[in-house]
């Protein structure tokens, strides 16, 4: 087993800190101390705390989104939106730090709604883009920009999220991804009973 070398020990040092206790805590100082270097070999290998942090972030990202979408099992619309809603409640409940960090903190060179999701620039939208225009194609779901519809359909979540991140939802986990879930069911399902007349 080769010993990893000082710019990976750095990059681990700063993603260690960054799940435990959140970006705010990734200091130039801090990491050189944990990954056990000078605070010059830090700056040799990353010259800034934001661009340790983004190439920290791309890795972890990289790394998550290697999987993501892969279970396959589903062979249905709703089967495949359930699995990706899996992946999705995995990162964001799995690693809170790192999703605050990729999906609600402002930073240069993120990546923008339309244009970059259009593009499927995003490894967590792109596979429900992707199964989207397919449902769309076959009849699933009606003929609408599926641009549009799978933001419908992902932002309730991602709001859910964010609200059980800050204590508003006082739910288990398990009963939090039901809830996730039902609420997806209703988007698809949409709410209006219909008029009477």
């Amino acid at each position: 087993m080769t010993e990893k070398g000082t710019a990976e020990r750095i990059a681990d040092a700063a993603l260690a800190i960054l799940l435990a206790e959140g970006a705010d805590a990734v200091s130039m100082r801090r990491v050189a101390a944990d990954a056990g270097v000078t605070a010059m070999a830090t700056y040799r290998h990353y010259p800034n705390r934001e661009t340790l942090l983004r190439t920290v972030v791309d890795a972890a990202v990289a790394e998550l989104s290697r999987d993501w979408g892969r279970r396959r099992g589903a062979t249905t619309f709703t089967g495949r939106l359930d699995e990706l809603t899996d992946d999705f409640l995995d990162f964001a409940l799995g690693k809170p730090n790192l999703y605050r960090f990729v999906v609600t903190e402002r930073r240069e060179g993120v990546r923008q709604f339309p244009g970059d999701f259009r593009a499927g620039g995003t490894p967590t939208f792109g596979p429900v883009f992707d199964a989207v225009e397919q449902a769309i194609g076959d009849g699933v779901l009606r003929a609408d920009d599926p641009l549009e519809v799978t933001l419908a359909i992902t932002m309730p979540a991602m709001g859910l999220v964010q609200l059980y991140h800050g204590g508003r939802i006082a739910l288990s986990e398990e009963d939090f991804r039901l809830l996730c879930k039902r609420t997806i069911a209703r988007v698809l399902s949409g709410l209006t009973a219909g008029e009477s007349g």
